[in-house]
């Protein structure tokens, strides 16, 4: 019997996820295994987070609230954009979710009608196409190589807008390559959709706080203000306070696209957990001096696997400006042969062999729209990245031309 309907049949499970799961099952059955595979801060919370958890759990009625989040924390979420980003929002203009993964959901959910296009610069995260997909959409990917800085052009969205273009989605710092735009790059991105006005905008900017040099991080929606109006700026807490599985996104865009979401909300999940939000509103309210040495624990580790990395011949790698992943070209590897005499066709079976034999989980880029190259999250310790690095230019020299 066939229970999945035609769109959801035409999906996978989300990539890192499965592979994180793969890596963890050969864990139970006693394999030394360095699992690099998903993205998550490897510490905890700041102390106050939880804190502000457990006191609203003694404090009891924990009831449902309104599904586009509490008052208290909405008002948090428009002074955080007010202060950081130099943007001004109402009330009816943010929403709170179950993670930022939600809001796409939802967003492309309540937007899209069959047909429509959606572009989507790759190298990207693993789940937007296939979350357009599953609403009707179809993903328009836009290749942006490592000669350009993995960024999309102006020339290169012009080429793909058409008539059925709806969205226009971008990341940055991004997932997987640590990309980050300039304000000059945005502004250019701006030209080209002033001349589409039916194009809409979501900025995935949940890596804000994870920039590892000197590289500034740029809000789309404060650097082209004329294109607010057609804007949503997707963002959370999981990255910036270790709070991955607290689940909790926010956004902020148009009065009336956040209604639509809201509506959605409320028929689906009904709202965030209020447990969650009481620890999200600490995370955004209280001290900040955690995001700044979490960045700096990250840049310390970019640092170290960069160092590495260049020690290993024929492997290309791009420091990342942001985010904590090590986005690594392994193309001159494809077509060489195991011990066994088995030939490494693509990155799914580099990363495959990688982890069978050499005990290091990574996502291969196809995965992300980029065959070719593999990811290794940086979100790790020194021992455990010194490690990985040795398992993969042991990898490396074991292969044969």
């Amino acid at each position: 019997m066939t229970f999945e309907n035609r769109r959801a049949a035409g999906i996978q499970s989300s990539p890192s996820m499965a592979i994180a799961m793969a890596a963890k099952k050969l864990v139970a059955e006693g394999r030394d295994i360095i699992d690099l595979s998903l993205g998550e801060p490897d510490f905890e919370p700041p102390a106050h987070v939880a804190a502000a958890a457990a006191e609203a759990i003694r404090k009891g009625g924990i009831r449902y609230g309104a599904p586009a989040g509490t008052e208290s924390l909405r008002k948090a979420i428009i002074s955080k954009f007010k202060i950081e980003n130099g943007l001004d929002y109402g009330f009816d203009e943010v929403i709170v979710a179950n993670g930022a993964k939600q809001i796409l959901f939802d967003l492309f959910l309540v937007t899209l009608e069959p047909g429509d296009e959606v572009i989507v610069p790759t190298p990207c995260w693993v789940s937007y196409g296939d979350i357009v997909s599953l609403h009707g959409g179809e993903p328009i990917w836009v290749g942006c190589g490592a000669e350009a800085g993995f960024k999309m052009t102006a020339e290169q969205l012009e080429a793909a807008i058409t008539s059925k273009t709806r969205w226009l989605m971008l990341n940055s710092p991004c997932n997987p390559t640590g990309a980050i735009y300039t304000a000059d790059e945005y502004r250019r991105l701006a030209d080209v959709l002033a001349r589409h006005p039916r194009v809409l905008v979501v900025s995935d900017e949940i890596y804000e706080h994870v920039l590892l040099k000197d590289t500034s991080f740029v809000c789309f929606a404060e650097t082209c203000p004329e294109l607010r109006d057609r804007t949503l700026i997707v963002n959370g807490v999981s990255k910036a306070y270790a709070m991955t599985g607290w689940r909790l996104g926010y956004a902020a865009g148009p009065k009336t696209l956040i209604s639509a979401l809201t509506k959605i909300q409320s028929q689906s999940v009904s709202c965030v957990s209020m447990v969650t939000q009481a620890a999200a509103l600490a995370a955004l309210t209280g001290d900040q001096d955690f995001v700044g040495r979490g960045a700096m624990i990250f840049a310390r580790r970019a640092k170290i696997m960069a160092d590495r990395l260049a020690q290993i011949d024929e492997l290309d790698f791009t420091p990342p400006d942001g985010a904590f992943y090590a986005f690594i070209g392994i193309h001159r590897l494809l077509g060489r042969k195991t011990a066994t005499g088995d030939v490494i066709h693509d990155d799914t079976a580099f990363a495959s062999h990688l982890l069978q034999q050499f005990g290091l989980s990574s996502v291969p880029g196809a995965a992300f729209g980029a065959p070719g190259f593999i990811r290794l999250s940086i979100a790790a310790s020194d021992s455990e990245l010194e490690g990985a690095c040795d398992r993969l230019a042991a990898m490396v020299q074991s292969l044969k031309a």
